[in-house]
C-alpha cells in the first residue's frame, strides 16, 4: 500500500499549488504527518511563543486525485488513525475561549500509551482520534491552513475520525487533497485552543463522485449526515450550514421548503465543531434512522 511521506506540505490551500504525489479513484494509501506545531515542541520548555507560528497546521500534499475535476465531489474516507507516542497541549495569552485569564504560558507533554492519553497521575483519556486539517484546492485566494472554509481545511472537527466519510467540493483538476493536524482527544469547540495535538498516520481511501455536487463539506457517519460551515460570523455559518441541510433534505426526501425546514426543526441537531479559529465552524447533524435517508 503507498505511504505518502510528510516530507512535502503546504502552508496554504490555492488552486495553483503544484500536486505533490497522485492517487487514483478509488485508491486506499496512508499519509504521515507532522503534528499541528510541525515538531517544533517536544519538551515542556518550550512555549507557545518559542515557535514559528506560520508554519503551524501545515497539511501534506497537494494529492492529486486521478479522474477529479472541478463541479465533482470528493469522497475522502477515514480508515485507520495510528498516533504517535506523545501528544503536546499548550496555553498562551489570548489562546481559546478563556485565553484573557491566562497570564503565563505553559506546555504540557502528554504521554500516549495503550489507547490512552496520560492526563496525569490520575487521569488518563480514552484516546478518541480525529484529523484536523482536511482539504482540497480552494476556486480561487490563497487560504492559509489553519483556517477553514467551503474548502474544508481547519475544520477540528471531532468527527473527522475512523469510519466518517467527508464529501469536498472540487474546484481544480486532481482536487488537491491535503490533510494534517491530528489529535489523540480532542472536545466539541477545541475550547482553549488546542486538543492532544500529535504526530502520526492516516489511512485514507478517495473516491470521485460525479453525481452530485457541494457548495461545502458534508459528513457521513454510521448514524448521521452532516452539514458543515464555517464563518467568522457565527450566525451566519449557522444560515449556510442550515441551507445546506434543508436543501438536502428537500432532493432527498422530495420535500418543498416548507415541510424540508419543518422536517429539520423537529429532528437535526445544530452543533459546534470549533470556536477557536479565524472562522468558526458549526455542522447540522440529520440521523440517518429516523429520516431513512439514502446514503450520499
Amino acid at each position: 500500500m503507498k505511504v505518502i511521506p510528510k516530507d512535502k506540505v503546504i502552508y496554504s490551500f490555492k488552486p495553483d499549488n503544484p500536486m505533490q504525489y497522485t492517487v487514483s479513484d478509488g485508491e486506499t494509501f496512508w499519509v504521515e504527518t507532522d503534528d499541528c506545531y510541525s515538531g517544533q515542541i517536544n519538551s515542556p520548555d518550550i512555549l507557545r511563543t518559542d515557535i514559528d507560528i506560520s508554519i503551524m497546521d501545515c497539511s501534506v500534499g497537494p494529492i492529486a486525485v486521478k479522474n477529479a475535476e472541478p463541479g465533482d465531489v470528493l469522497c475522502v474516507e477515514v480508515l485507520a488513525i495510528q498516533l504517535a507516542d506523545h501528544g503536546v497541549m499548550v496555553t498562551t495569552p489570548g489562546l481559546g475561549v478563556l485565553g484573557n485569564q491566562i497570564t503565563k504560558g505553559n506546555t504540557k507533554i502528554i504521554p500516549i500509551k495503550d489507547g490512552f492519553a496520560l492526563f496525569s497521575d490520575t487521569i488518563h483519556l480514552p484516546l478518541t482520534p480525529m484529523i484536523g486539517v482536511m482539504g482540497v484546492a480552494p476556486k480561487n485566494g490563497s487560504i492559509g491552513c489553519a483556517v477553514p472554509g467551503d474548502h474544508g481545511s481547519n475544520l477540528d472537527t471531532k468527527l473527522i475520525t475512523i469510519g466518517t466519510k467527508v464529501f469536498l467540493p472540487v474546484s481544480v483538476a486532481g482536487a488537491g487533497l491535503a490533510v494534517g493536524d491530528l489529535h489523540a482527544c480532542m472536545g466539541d469547540g477545541e475550547l482553549s485552543g488546542t486538543g492532544i495535538e500529535t504526530a502520526g498516520r492516516i489511512c485514507l481511501k478517495t473516491s470521485v463522485r460525479k453525481d452530485f455536487s457541494l457548495q461545502r463539506p458534508m459528513l457521513e457517519t454510521r448514524e448521521a449526515i452532516y452539514t458543515l460551515a464555517s464563518d467568522s460570523d457565527m450566525k451566519k455559518a449557522i444560515y449556510k450550514a442550515v441551507d445546506d441541510m434543508v436543501h438536502y433534505l428537500m432532493e432527498k426526501k422530495s420535500l418543498d421548503f416548507p415541510d424540508a425546514y419543518r422536517l429539520l426543526s423537529a429532528t437535526c441537531d445544530i452543533q459546534i465543531s470549533q470556536v477557536v479559529n479565524d472562522s468558526l465552524t458549526v455542522r447540522v447533524k440529520a440521523p440517518k434512522l429516523d429520516l431513512e435517508l439514502r446514503k450520499i
